[in-house]
Parts: structure tokens; C-alpha cells; sequence
């Protein structure tokens, strides 16, 4: 039987200034705790990885927050501990978010050395106004130089974050950005449209009248406009918001798992696995997870989740992969599995959903499953049927380009 490959999540939930559109679990301020929340986290690696079957870790991601606040060795010593709880394959993809305005050559030497192969970088725009509007510490020329020295400190796979559809956002400064992060060359890019969450100033303000709406019908002119850039200069829309180059010869098999799935192979494996329905542990405060038939969440408090950790409990009795940091947990039916796959699947623009990948999964074609939601799509122009090139006897259903941006009402229909 085949070891199954799993990947690791880990939250790292500190940062200098929470930006006023941010609705992720970030704090600021509290830096003094980092060390302490390191042993918490190397503490629940251990718990989870004694009582974890065999598996094979082939990526592990750090997000945030700004997990680039973390020192090399603090890195190196997570690292260590996961190596030692749980098996990794040779060419684990390791990736790290990381803020621009907060590294140095010798971090990214410090932890390229620690065994992070894969960069994210939050960019967000290179217009100075709209950066600033963001409340981000850094501005486009310190992008350059972070992704300068990324390179010299031995990085060949990097993202750029982006965000369009911001308030009083141009087409002509959105075009500027494209630009200018196509210049520098990365392996991969993001582009998210901003959505005013509540409870961020950003949504408190919108709500006053305080700040501009974003123009729907001008975002989607930005995404139309991205897509059809990207393309041009060589970047793969394998996932409705995320590009990459393909860096296979044309001479590559092209039975390969990423190629039978029209995944370019720059594509971030690790949000592959998501985006895939497959499973992953989560280390962390606020850390979600899914793996053995659980959704389970962390703490949020850095506080709690380190008194979590540190304080005796009587856990032994938790079933794999629940720590005493979890405070909510559900155990999976097959309908939320089926559900989840179609809402995640979907995401993927060139992969779609098989048919013959949902009844291996599942025991039941996807058309005894959902006959008339997915009749009503493709009559509806949201949804669009194609042969597969390599399984040529198995449909593959996909968002059409109108679907993309009406993404939302496609996934309702699977909920």
C-alpha cells in the first residue's frame, strides 16, 4: 500500500502593524512571545507526530501573519522538529510567507540554509499611493531588493502577492503593477480581489462612508485584464487566482501527475492540496486543519494557545490529529467531503473535476451526485464539459471565463 503524501500548515500569527484591511488572526505587539510560541509549536508538533501513522510530508507552509519576523535559527529549530516527528520526501516544497521590508541577506541565507526552498512575498501593489492606503511598511523598491536578494541567497521559486480592486485604484495603475511584477521574473504570482471583511477598519470605514467602495464592474475589467497579460508573457492560470510558468521541457512525459491535470509545474503544491481535498495538518494558533476525517481549529489568543501547550492536560486520549490546542473539531460526513470537493476542485481553471477522479474518490459519479446543479451551470454558461486530453475517456468539468468571476454562485450551488 502506498504511503500517502500529506502536507503541514503552520500559523505563525505575529506582525509590526496589522494592516487595516487584514482579517486573518495576526497580532501586533507581541513579539516578545515568539520564543515561548516556538517551544508551543515544536510542543504540538511533537504531540501530533506520536501519534501519527506513517506518512510523507512533501510540503510544509508557514503563513501569517508575518512569519519572516522569525529568526533563522527559529525556523531551523521547527524544522528539525517536524524532520523528527514525521517522514519528508527528498523535494518537500517548504514555503515561507514573508513581508519585503522584513528580511536581510543574512535571514534568507540563514533560512534557505535551514531548508525553505519557496518564497512568498506579500507585494500587494507597486503603486506608492495605494501601498500606503494599505498601511504596508514597505514600497516597491524595497520588492526589488528583497527579490534581488531572495535570488542571490540561492531562491528559484518565488510568489508575488497581489491585490486589485482597491478603493480608487486605476486601470491604468493596476497595468503599472502587472508590469512591474512581470519584470522581476517570479515563478508564480497571486492576484486576490479585496473584499472589505467586517470588523477590519477597512470594513468600519466603508461602512461610514469613509472609504470608497471598490467598482465591481471595474475589478473584473482588472482580473479580465490580468488574465490575458499573464498569459501573454507566459504564466499558466492554472487556479482562478494564482499563475505560473512551466518550466518543463516539451520533451517531458506528459502522463506526469501535474501534466495530466494541466498543472504547470511551478504551480504552489502546497495550496495544491487544498484546492485538491487532500490532507493537512495544522500547527498554530488559529491553525486549521483537515486530516483522518477531521476539520479542526487551534486557539486563536497566542496566550492560550501557548498555556495550551505548556500546562499538563489530559489529552493522551485525543484521537490523531487533535493537540490540546484544538478548540473546535467535526468529523466529516461524505456529503461535507463531496461538497468540499466540488468547492475547492472547481478553483483549479484548466483541471477542473474528473469524473472518473470524483468516483474513485467517492464510489458515485458526479452526475448521480449532482445531476441538476451541474445541468443548470452548463446551461447557464458557469460551467463547461471537456474530454479529458490524457484520460480520454473521462469528462472534466470546469469554470468557463464568465464563471471565474462568478465563482461564488457556481460553489453556492454545491453547499
Amino acid at each position: 500500500m502506498t504511503t500517502p503524501n500529506i502536507s503541514i500548515y503552520i500559523h505563525i500569527p505575529f506582525c509590526k502593524h496589522r494592516c487595516a484591511y487584514c482579517d486573518f488572526n495576526t497580532y501586533a505587539g507581541q513579539e516578545d512571545s515568539i520564543p515561548a510560541y516556538v517551544k508551543a509549536l515544536i510542543n504540538e508538533i511533537e504531540f501530533v507526530g506520536h501519534r501519527a501513522e506513517q506518512m510523507n510530508i512533501h510540503t510544509v507552509f508557514f503563513g501569517g501573519g508575518t512569519p519572516s519576523l522569525l529568526s533563522a535559527p527559529q525556523f531551523d529549530s521547527i524544522l528539525r522538529a517536524l524532520r523528527s516527528a514525521f517522514t519528508f520526501i527528498a523535494d518537500a516544497e517548504i514555503s515561507i510567507e514573508a513581508n519585503p521590508g522584513t528580511i536581510s541577506p543574512e535571514k534568507l541565507n540563514g533560512i534557505r540554509e535551514a531548508g525553505i526552498n519557496r518564497i512568498s512575498f506579500g507585494v500587494q501593489s507597486a503603486n506608492t499611493e495605494e501601498l500606503r492606503m494599505l498601511e504596508r511598511i514597505h514600497d516597491f523598491f524595497t520588492v526589488i531588493e528583497a527579490v534581488s536578494t531572495a535570488r542571490k541567497a540561492g531562491f528559484d521559486n518565488l510568489n508575488l502577492d497581489l491585490i486589485y480592486g482597491l478603493p480608487e485604484q486605476t486601470s491604468s495603475t493596476w497595468q503599472t503593477t502587472l508590469q512591474r511584477i512581470v519584470d522581476l521574473h517570479p515563478e508564480h504570482i497571486s492576484a486576490y480581489a479585496l473584499t472589505l471583511e467586517h470588523g477590519t477598519p477597512f470594513g468600519r470605514w466603508s461602512s461610514k462612508g469613509l472609504l470608497s467602495l471598490p467598482d465591481p464592474d471595474l475589478a473584473a475589467e482588472m482580473y479580465e485584464y490580468a488574465e490575458e497579460f499573464l498569459e501573454r508573457n507566459g504564466y499558466v492560470h492554472y487556479e482562478i487566482s494564482n499563475w505560473a510558468v512551466d518550466g518543463r521541457p516539451q520533451t517531458v512525459d506528459r502522463s506526469s501527475s501535474s501534466a495530466v491535470h494541466g498543472l504547470p509545474s511551478h504551480a504552489c503544491k502546497h495550496n495544491l492540496q487544498y484546492w485538491q481535498s487532500l490532507p493537512y495538518l495544522a500547527f498554530g494558533a488559529g491553525a486549521h486543519g483537515y486530516a483522518n476525517g477531521y476539520r479542526y481549529s487551534n486557539a486563536l489568543r497566542i496566550k492560550t494557545y501557548i498555556e495550551r501547550l505548556t500546562l499538563p492536560s489530559a489529552s493522551s486520549l485525543l484521537p490523531f490529529p487533535l493537540s490540546p490546542a484544538t478548540v473546535n473539531q467535526h468529523k466529516q460526513t461524505l456529503k461535507d467531503d463531496m461538497s468540499e470537493y466540488m468547492l475547492n476542485n472547481l478553483r483549479l481553471t484548466n483541471a477542473g473535476v474528473a469524473e472518473s477522479d470524483f468516483r474513485l474518490r467517492f464510489g458515485s459519479g458526479l452526475l448521480d451526485v449532482y445531476p441538476k446543479e451541474i445541468e443548470e451551470l452548463v446551461k447557464n454558461g458557469l460551467l463547461e464539459v471537456k474530454t479529458s486530453e490524457v484520460l480520454e475517456t473521462s469528462e472534466v468539468y470546469r469554470l468557463t471565463k464568465r464563471g471565474r468571476l462568478l465563482g461564488n454562485q457556481v460553489f453556492m450551488r454545491f453547499v
